[in-house]
C-alpha cells in the first residue's frame, strides 16, 4: 500500500513537472530536415536511394517546362510580327464611299471633297494621320515577266510616314524622287527582275473611253523605290504611286477612292469607329484591320490556349515522375523513418523531409527548363537557320506563312505561368508520397529490422 502511494506520488510529480517545461517543437524546414532531405537526395541506389529516378524526373520536367516557354514565345513572336506587318503596312482604318447617284442616274463612288475630309478626320483625337489613296488593279511587265498588282496612289508625305514601307523601313532607292517614279514591292522586283532605275509598264484595263469602248492604258514609270514591308503578299504584288499620277491614270480626276487612316492604339480601334464615320460623311462606310484579320487572330488565340493546355498536360506527366521515385525513396527508407519516429521526429518532420526531396528536383528541373526556353527565344535565328542548312533549304515557305522568317517573343508574362504551372504541380504531387511517409507507424516499420 505504502509502495503505491510513493509510486502515486512520484507520478504526479512528474506529470507536474511536465506542465510545467513546454513542449520543444521544431521549426518547419529546419536546418536538420533540410540535411535528412539533402542526404536522401545523394544517396546511391546501393544505399537505398533513387539518384536514377531524381534524374529522370527532373530531365522531364526540364524538357516539359523548356516545350512550354518555347512554344509560347514562337506563338507570341508569331502574333506580334503577324500583327506589325499589318498595323505598319496597311491602314488601321479604310473610309470608303457607299456611292451616291448623281443627277443623271449614274452611281459615283469616291470622295470629291477629299482635303477637306481628310482634314477633319486627321483632326480626331487619337489620329495621327488621314491619307486621301487611290486605289486599282493592274498587269504589271517588265520584258517577257508579267504579274498582277495592286496600285496605291498617294502623296510623298504621306509615303513616308507608312512604317514599313517609308522613311526607316527595309529599302533601298531615293523616296525622296517618288513623284518622278513608282515604288514598288521587293517581291515584285525579285519576280519581274528589276531593281532602282529600271522600268516598268502599268497596264490598267481603264484606259481611255472611246466610241468603241474603253481601251487599255499602258504606261511605262521608272522604278525608284523597293520596299520590303514584311508580308510575302504585300510585297509581291503593291505598287505606290504619286497620287495626282493614280488620279489621271485611273480616271479619277478631282476624287478619292478611300482614306488610309493610322490611329495611335491600333488595338482599341473600335473606339474610333464612330467619331471617323461621322467625320468622313454621310456616305462613308468603315473596314478597320480587325476585320480583315480578325477571324485569323481569333483563330490564334484559341490556339494558343489548346497547345498551353496540351504543353500543361506534358508538365504534369513530367511530374509524375516525382511521385513514382518518391513511392520508392519512401519504401526504401522505411527502417530510417521508423528510427527517426522513435528518436522524437514528428510526423510534420518526415512529411516536410520528404517534400523538399520531390520540390527540389520540381525547382531545379523548372530553373533548367526556363533557362533553355530563354535561351531559344533569345537564339532562334540562329538555331533556325542551322536547321534550315541540316535540312537543306526550304523549312519556312513565306507564301504560306507569310512572314520571312520563325520570329520569337519572350514575354515575362508566359515565363511566369509556365514556372508557377510547374512548380504548382511539383509540390501538388509530392505531398501524396510525404504524406505517405509521415503517417507510417515505426513499430511495423522496425518489426523485421
Amino acid at each position: 500500500m505504502a509502495f503505491a502511494l510513493t509510486f502515486q506520488a512520484i507520478a504526479d510529480t512528474v506529470r507536474l513537472k511536465k506542465k510545467e517545461q513546454p513542449v520543444a517543437t521544431t521549426r518547419p524546414f529546419s536546418r536538420f530536415e533540410m540535411m535528412i532531405a539533402w542526404r536522401y537526395l545523394r544517396a546511391k541506389r546501393a544505399e537505398g536511394g533513387v539518384s536514377v529516378m531524381t534524374w529522370i524526373s527532373l530531365v522531364g520536367i526540364t524538357l516539359a517546362v523548356f516545350a512550354l516557354i518555347a512554344t509560347l514565345a514562337v506563338r507570341a513572336g508569331f502574333r506580334a510580327e503577324f500583327v506589325d506587318t499589318i498595323l505598319g503596312a496597311n491602314a488601321h482604318v479604310t473610309v470608303y464611299s457607299a456611292g451616291r447617284v448623281d443627277t443623271s442616274g449614274n452611281m459615283i463612288k469616291g470622295f470629291s471633297d477629299y482635303e477637306a475630309t481628310a482634314a477633319r478626320i486627321a483632326a480626331l483625337p487619337g489620329v495621327t494621320r488621314a491619307a486621301p489613296l487611290i486605289k486599282g488593279q493592274v498587269m504589271v511587265t517588265a520584258g517577257q515577266g508579267a504579274n498582277g498588282a495592286e496600285v496605291f496612289g498617294i502623296s510623298l508625305a504621306n509615303l513616308k510616314t507608312i512604317p514599313r514601307v517609308g522613311l526607316g523601313a527595309d529599302a533601298y532607292g531615293d523616296i525622296e524622287q517618288f513623284d518622278r517614279g513608282i515604288a514598288v514591292g521587293s517581291g515584285i522586283a525579285r519576280e519581274l527582275g528589276v531593281t532602282v532605275g529600271d522600268k516598268l509598264r502599268l497596264v490598267s484595263p481603264s484606259g481611255v473611253k472611246t466610241a468603241f469602248g474603253s481601251s487599255p492604258r499602258v504606261n511605262a514609270y521608272e522604278v525608284v523605290y523597293i520596299f520590303t514591308a514584311g508580308r510575302y503578299d504585300i510585297d509581291r504584288s503593291r505598287i505606290y504611286m504619286p497620287f495626282t499620277e493614280a488620279q489621271s491614270y485611273f480616271n479619277r480626276e478631282g476624287f478619292a477612292d478611300e482614306f488610309e487612316v493610322m490611329v495611335k492604339d491600333a488595338e482599341n480601334i473600335d473606339a474610333y469607329a464612330i467619331p471617323v464615320m461621322e467625320a468622313g460623311g454621310p456616305d462613308a462606310l468603315l473596314w478597320t484591320w480587325r476585320d480583315s484579320s480578325g477571324a485569323f487572330l481569333r483563330a490564334l488565340d484559341i490556339e494558343d490556349n489548346v497547345m498551353f493546355i496540351i504543353l500543361s498536360i506534358l508538365v504534369l506527366i513530367a511530374a509524375m515522375n516525382i511521385i513514382s521515385g518518391l513511392i520508392m525513396l519512401v519504401k526504401n527508407k522505411g527502417r530510417d523513418i521508423g528510427i527517426l519516429r522513435t528518436m522524437g521526429l514528428t510526423e510534420g518532420s518526415i512529411l516536410r523531409i520528404f517534400f523538399v526531396c520531390g520540390a527540389f528536383t520540381g525547382v531545379v528541373g523548372t530553373a533548367c527548363g526556363v533557362a533553355l526556353g530563354c535561351l531559344f527565344a533569345v537564339y532562334i535565328d540562329t538555331i533556325f537557320s542551322f536547321v534550315n542548312y541540316v535540312a537543306g533549304g526550304g523549312v519556312w515557305d513565306p507564301s504560306i506563312r507569310g512572314i520571312y522568317a520563325l520570329p520569337a517573343k519572350l514575354q515575362w508574362a508566359d515565363v511566369g505561368s509556365a514556372v508557377g504551372l510547374s512548380l504548382g504541380l511539383s509540390f501538388i504531387v509530392t505531398i501524396f508520397p510525404a504524406r505517405r511517409a509521415a503517417r507510417m507507424n515505426p513499430v511495423e516499420a522496425l518489426r523485421y529490422e
